[in-house]
């Protein structure tokens, strides 16, 4: 699988510490968390979403690959989306994965038509979201930084609620 790396996990605690202990603490949490993603309950939705990121990006690599003028899914863009689909909690249903005609990533959760999110990530580390839960629409940007914003974990929880 391409999305394999050696770089720290995003869904670890960025403790900004230098120290023996903070390393120490972060590698187990990276350790913890790769346990559970290796069972069935927790691992299936991850592996399911890395597996649908790498077949966007194969077949939304190109220029025009919606035949409409689209711009290619770049390498950064994807990136960003893995981190982002690994700062996710275990446990979280998959969103469903697409790619849009600007190039960016598109993370959905769906419950109904009144119950959903849908996440665009941009290759610069930016976050557009939008949700639609009953009557009330929520939109707006967060920057990604190692861990995914509270308040679209907080989307996400009541759109599947």
């Amino acid at each position: 699988m391409i999305m394999t790396a050696t770089l720290t996990p995003v869904g670890t605690p960025d403790t900004g510490g230098e120290s023996d202990a903070a390393h120490f603490v972060a590698s187990q949490v990276r350790q913890s968390k790769r346990a559970l993603y290796e069972t069935y309950t927790f691992g299936h939705a991850y592996h399911n979403s890395l597996s649908d990121l790498v077949s966007v990006r194969q077949e939304c690599g190109t220029s025009d690959w919606d035949g409409y003028g689209a711009q290619p899914v770049k390498n950064d863009t994807v990136w960003i989306a893995y981190l982002v689909l690994e700062s996710l909690p275990p446990g979280l249903p998959e969103p469903r994965i697409g790619a849009e005609p600007d190039g960016e990533v598109t993370l959905e959760w769906h419950k109904t038509s009144r119950r959903t999110l849908s996440v665009s990530v941009s290759p610069d580390g930016l976050l557009h979201y939008s949700a639609l839960i009953g009557p009330n629409k929520q939109f707006g940007t967060e920057v990604f930084s190692r861990e995914m914003p509270q308040n679209i974990l907080a989307l996400i929880r009541r759109v599947l609620a």
